[in-house]
């Protein structure tokens, strides 16, 4: 079987929901995606293509590390029922250069607000989250446990998942609002700057277009948020030259404005 057979059957065989199964292009998506973590260029990746659950993901995993299409240092996590694929060592890079080097800005969203702003006050609450995290990965590491998931549990229950996902999938400006208060926001008809990064994937004769990061800030913020965005594209590029396996990074911003955000 060539590798795009083997990528798409692999799909199909480990994370079925249901009586549906992964299509071609989901599968090659997934697989791009998991290549882009295991070469750093992104830290996770969160699985969302349907309701396949950890354990499915971590035979997903398994299968393409049995056949040498990424690397064993790899591993699944679960956080509050969402399934991540993680590359230990570039989270603990990023999470490091974002609690401690004021690489992500934060903004506080919260539905009391008339407007975004940026919000210092939360980094503090941000860099205990991350150490916790980093301490659970290494711990998780040192267990050896091959080919099983881990699993956050309870000490997660009054972390700011919205926040903590930013962090965990390398966005250079995160979301928070208190959450003691409500969990809605005021991004409502906010007008938003959506930053993309994509690259092209070659797998024997096939050439597909995978998008990388996707995320957003308010337009509004932009000027402050500026270098938070500028040093994430530069990371970026230096991490995309290194390496010889996707190319043709693009990154783009597009406007948009909506009736309601789900955050």
């Amino acid at each position: 079987m060539s590798t795009q057979e083997l990528l798409v059957a692999a799909a199909r065989r480990f994370l079925r929901a249901g009586r549906k199964s992964l299509s071609t292009t989901q599968s090659l998506d997934l697989a791009a995606q998991v290549c882009a973590v295991n070469l750093g260029l992104k830290p996770t990746l969160l699985y969302d293509i349907n309701s396949a659950n950890a354990e499915q993901l971590q035979e997903y995993l398994s299968s393409l590390q049995s056949l040498q299409l990424a690397s064993k240092s790899l591993v699944v996590m679960s956080l509050s029922g969402n399934s991540f694929i993680v590359n230990p060592a570039t989270v603990k890079t990023n999470m490091q250069r974002a609690l401690h080097g004021g690489s992500v800005a934060v903004v506080d969203v919260c539905h009391s607000l008339e407007n975004p702003t940026i919000a210092n006050l939360q980094k503090g609450e941000l860099r205990s989250v991350g150490h916790k995290l980093l301490v659970l990965l290494e711990e998780f590491q040192q267990l050896e446990e091959a080919e099983k998931p881990l699993y956050v549990g309870e000490e997660s229950e009054d972390w700011n998942l919205c926040s903590v996902f930013g962090l965990l999938l390398g966005y250079p400006v995160v979301y928070w609002f208190d959450q003691t208060v409500g969990f809605e926001n005021c991004l409502s008809m906010t007008p938003l700057t959506v930053i993309t990064a994509s690259a092209t994937w070659q797998t024997d004769a096939a050439t597909h277009r995978c998008r990388l990061y996707s995320f957003s800030l308010p337009a509004a913020l932009q000027e402050e948020t500026q270098s938070n965005l500028q040093n994430w594209k530069l990371r970026l590029q230096e991490r995309f030259e290194q390496q010889h396996v996707l190319k043709d990074l693009g990154v783009s911003q597009s406007p948009v404005t909506l009736p309601s955000v789900c955050l």
